[in-house]
């Protein structure tokens, strides 16, 4: 298969082990056509070859094409458990996180502005959990960053501190401009949220968004997170994004993915 490029964090990279992958994914080196071009791996924009680019995805994630698993995103704050692979229909399951223990199975989330989330940490024999979640605004203001460090902690017996996590490509703040009730949300669940909205030159309110998770994450205890400062909204033909296919009046947009796996031994 060919091989496609994807962003990894070198910070995060030498906290975690050897056999794990990590790759974020724009659009580049893809099959997809028309205003989805490139590495389209949404599964619900009904595009043909979704599934074609997620091979490529697998290929590059050493993982079986059926193994890259993805879900039913819902802007919320449900984390849960991976044992075993699902298909990837309209039954796969509703969350916005996933953590597993299992070798060869790969976590993917999907995103065209939101924030993708990878976790590394390790159980007391040092054997390694991964996650992934989906933190758009509304699920980092939920709480699932946290709860895919509970998920990790309680459910897959993850030391806390071992555990380290890096924020992926993602609207930035300078071009995520919000009104003044959307800080009052974020305001209203911590005082400590207001340093993440600003003014900019234009005089527009800005929020970060992956400060604002990075934040998130810092409050729940991970002391290892990692930033990869990359905005998905002007570079159009890197990655895609909901608010710039918006601005464009375009009723469809892609969704690249991010992916994180345990290998074989």
């Amino acid at each position: 298969m060919s091989v496609i490029p994807f962003l990894q964090n070198e910070q995060f990279q030498q906290k975690i082990s050897d056999r794990v992958f990590h790759g974020f994914f724009s659009r580049d080196g893809g099959l997809s056509e028309g205003v989805l071009a490139g590495l389209n791996c949404g599964i619900g924009t009904h595009d043909p070859l979704a599934f074609d680019n997620r091979a490529l995805v697998a290929n590059q994630a050493g993982v079986e094409p059926k193994n890259l698993l993805s879900l039913y995103q819902e802007h919320g704050a449900r984390c849960i458990v991976v044992d075993g692979i699902f298909k990837l229909d309209e039954n796969r399951p509703k969350a916005d996180a996933f953590v597993t223990d299992q070798a060869g199975i790969g976590l993917g989330i999907l995103t065209a502005d939101c924030a993708p989330v990878l976790f590394y940490g390790q159980k007391e024999n040092d054997r390694p959990v991964i996650g992934a979640a989906h933190a758009g605004w509304k699920g980092a203001l939920a709480g699932v960053l946290e709860s895919t460090v509970v998920c990790m902690k309680d459910k897959k017996d993850v030391r806390l501190e071992t555990i380290s996590a890096v924020v992926g490509p993602c609207l930035s703040k300078r071009n995520f401009e919000v009104q003044p009730d959307f800080a009052e949300k974020f305001i209203e669940e911590s005082e400590e949220s207001e340093i993440f909205f600003s003014t900019d030159r234009k005089n527009r309110l800005v929020f970060d968004l992956s400060g604002y998770c990075a934040y998130r994450l810092s409050r729940c205890g991970v002391k290892s997170v990692a930033l990869m400062d990359v905005d998905t909204y002007p570079e159009e033909a890197g990655f895609y994004s909901y608010r710039r296919a918006t601005h464009k009046g375009e009723t469809e947009y892609g969704r690249h993915i991010s992916v994180i796996s345990l290998h074989k031994s």
